[in-house]
């Protein structure tokens, strides 16, 4: 038995072995935004492995030749002071922040997720003018549900791009924080509700790749994942034929509802139209009949608010059932999608 715990650890070489054929993505991507990422990691790690490994090396050396057993050393116990060792000390980690500084300043600005793309690898610029692919992100308890505006279809948990292209990703939420993340396309964006956040990146590989929820959203976090697919441009052509002949139909306000709701691994669907200010809708948190949306609340705070008759504009929702939403008060529809009324003129209109 001690023969077998000696050589336990033995056992684990196999398994060692088996896991050096696993891809790090991380570390080998498919899109130049996370190429430059990548990038910036080793430089960075460079930089601090400068000090880093001279100052383990150096302590190292000195417990060894300095130990007590050593007579040969030098003994020098009113040592205190060293000209030429305080400027190395000093002048070394100085340099290398100001590198890192200097690293990370440029870095910030290069890649910008809000920045439009300037080129689309190493070698190839942005050709001026073109179009980035704009494709609307949601974040639902636990999916994800990508809009193509100007395809005008819908899918859920499938995401494919063109390679080469510029790709705009709107970003948003439906009820609690996530986090949108393709490794081998670009960083993590956060997505959050009544805000949008934006991504600008590009596939320069075809194949397909992980996505999935960065941050923790609840019970069906582990589940929260999808597939990319980076495709040329007559796939991606052919995809988009195939998605707007998808089975769930039409993706409209109360079908969005009910998506809505949670649910756990869901499977891939395709909506072969959409309703055209649906995402709007989502991002200003008003997709229900009769409720306000955040811009218009804002226009009309921004033009002084309705004073008292605003106070008595609420109502409650209905609870539980085809959302799934709580039984929160919100703003009751003055100024809605489905009744428009321009809110800066709410201020006029009071002082008549």
């Amino acid at each position: 038995m001690p023969s077998i715990q000696k050589f336990r650890g033995l056992l684990l070489l196999p398994a060692a072995a088996l896991l050096s054929g696993c891809n790090m993505v991380l570390m080998n991507p498919s899109g130049d935004v996370a190429m430059q990422q990548r990038d910036l990691i080793i430089q960075s790690t460079v930089l601090m492995l400068l000090i880093v490994v001279p100052v383990i090396a150096l302590t190292l050396l000195f417990a060894w030749r300095y130990r007590k057993s050593n007579t040969e050393a030098d003994y020098r116990p009113d040592w205190d002071h060293s000209t030429q060792l305080e400027l190395v000390i000093w002048a070394a980690p100085l340099l290398i922040i100001i590198a890192l500084g200097a690293l990370t300043w440029i870095s910030t600005h290069t890649l910008d997720p809000y920045r439009p793309l300037t080129r689309i690898n190493s070698q190839v610029d942005v050709v001026p003018g073109t179009e980035p692919l704009v494709v609307e992100v949601v974040a639902l308890d636990w999916k994800w549900l990508f809009i193509y505006p100007e395809q005008g279809f819908a899918t859920v948990n499938e995401l494919a791009a063109p390679v080469h292209r510029p790709i705009m990703f709107k970003i948003t939420a439906s009820s609690v924080m996530n986090s949108f993340f393709i490794p081998a396309l670009a960083g993590q964006i956060y997505a959050m509700p009544g805000m949008e956040t934006k991504l600008h990146a590009v596939i320069n590989e075809t194949g397909e790749y992980d996505g999935f929820s960065a941050n923790y959203s609840g019970a069906g976090f582990s589940g929260m994942r999808f597939k990319f697919h980076g495709k040329t441009q007559a796939e991606f052509d052919q995809w988009v034929a195939s998605s707007k002949k998808g089975a769930n139909g039409a993706l409209t306000r109360a079908s969005y509802l009910a998506l809505e709701k949670p649910s756990e691994r869901h499977p891939v669907e395709h909506y072969g139209t959409v309703a055209p200010d649906l995402y709007d809708a989502i991002l200003n948190r008003c997709v229900e009949a009769g409720k306000m949306c955040m811009k218009d609340i804002m226009a009309i705070d921004a033009g002084g608010g309705l004073a008292t008759p605003g106070a008595s504009n609420v109502a409650r929702g209905a609870g539980p059932g085809a959302s799934g939403r709580s039984t929160r008060t919100y703003v009751a529809a003055m100024c809605s999608v489905n009744d428009p009324v321009d809110p800066l003129l709410a201020p006029a209109a009071r002082t008549n």
